[in-house]
């Protein structure tokens, strides 16, 4: 399943998640954290076959998505084969389906030009054109797929940290944040909080929060998870945006 992550609003929240799992684990005392933005898009998941590109669906309802592997094959930022070793029998990658702001405003350009309907913004404009019944038409939109992490894995990685599972998807050819970052305690986290927030508006995509894990890998299975999100992380939510 696909879980969906607990939302922080305040620094007081941050401090409180951060509290309830040091209670949790002493470890997270002197724990790394990974840090990055929550990218605004369409969440999907990417099964490869050794090494092989054969399935995405979106994210659906956490357990069942739709099937969108037509589409996803047109966009350039998603991998077709895998190269770097190891590469698993089944590995899924997770991530999201964006709409670059660039793109976006082109591809608006070109809609007012035909008198056509405007997007409202890149997150629609995005979740519409992945969907779409002809892949010709997603191949003509622009498209990105960013990662965040992975799923299933049938052979160990042997990988420690949240940080290396970055690493090693981003040497498989795909695109993550470029922001990520590596902090340690409550004071990191709201530090780079700020950080991005200051910087939300030079960004090429949309972001609505950031998110925080806790690095370790075998912290994280420690943790866990209550009801339907995982203990080791949290989304730090901006304040929402209006506009007319």
């Amino acid at each position: 399943p696909i879980l969906s992550l607990a939302n922080a609003f305040s620094a007081d929240d941050v401090r409180a998640w951060y509290e309830r799992i040091l209670k949790l684990d002493e470890r997270v005392a002197s724990a790394r954290f990974v840090v990055e933005p929550k990218i605004d898009g369409l969440s999907v998941i990417l099964h490869y076959r050794s090494g092989r590109f054969v399935q995405g669906a979106t994210r659906g309802d956490g357990e069942q998505g739709e099937d969108v592997t037509a589409n996803l094959r047109t966009i350039r930022s998603i991998p077709l084969h895998l190269a770097q070793a190891p590469v698993p029998d089944l590995l899924a990658v997770r991530g999201e389906v964006v709409m670059l702001r660039a793109d976006f405003e082109a591809l608006n350009h070109q809609q007012r030009a035909r008198g056509e309907k405007l997007f409202v913004n890149p997150r629609n404009a995005a979740a519409g054109s992945l969907r779409q019944l002809d892949p010709r038409i997603t191949a003509g939109r622009r498209l990105t797929f960013f990662a965040y992490g992975l799923g299933v894995a049938e052979a160990p990685l042997k990988l420690k940290n949240q940080s290396h599972v970055l690493d090693y998807i981003n040497k498989n050819g795909f695109r993550v944040a470029r922001e990520r970052a590596v902090v340690r305690g409550a004071a990191g986290l709201l530090q780079y909080y700020h950080q991005i927030a200051g910087a939300r508006a030079a960004l090429p995509y949309d972001i609505d929060g950031v998110v925080y894990k806790v690095d370790s890998l075998a912290a994280q299975q420690q943790l866990g998870y209550v009801s339907r999100a995982p203990r080791f992380a949290i989304a730090h939510k901006f304040p929402a945006e209006e506009a007319t």
